[in-house]
């Protein structure tokens, strides 16, 4: 069996915004204090958008407790190495 992921981070990568802001709020409603959103490459805008939504709209007493950066390098099928960008946004109640 897979190892469990950490029940309060939300990896965002493809699929709509909302469908993340829904799995954060869902975080929340299940009494987590802190919610990380966590996203890699081009899904890095959909996740600030994410947090920005939640916190502007959805549970207005969320705030932004921590942004962490960071670059990840990652080896491609043909053996070359390409870094990507990292960001860990922390939300908290």
């Amino acid at each position: 069996m897979a190892e469990r992921q950490e029940d309060n981070v939300i990896f965002v990568g493809k699929k709509p915004s909302m469908a993340y802001v829904l799995g954060v709020i869902t975080q929340f409603n299940n009494g987590k204090k802190e919610v990380q959103i966590k996203a890699r490459g081009r899904a890095i805008s959909r996740a600030v958008d994410v947090a920005e939504i939640v916190t502007r709209r959805f549970v207005t007493d969320a705030k932004v407790k921590d942004i962490q950066i960071g670059t990840e390098e990652k080896e491609l099928e043909d053996k070359t190495k390409i870094n990507v960008s990292t960001i860990t946004i922390t939300l908290e109640k």
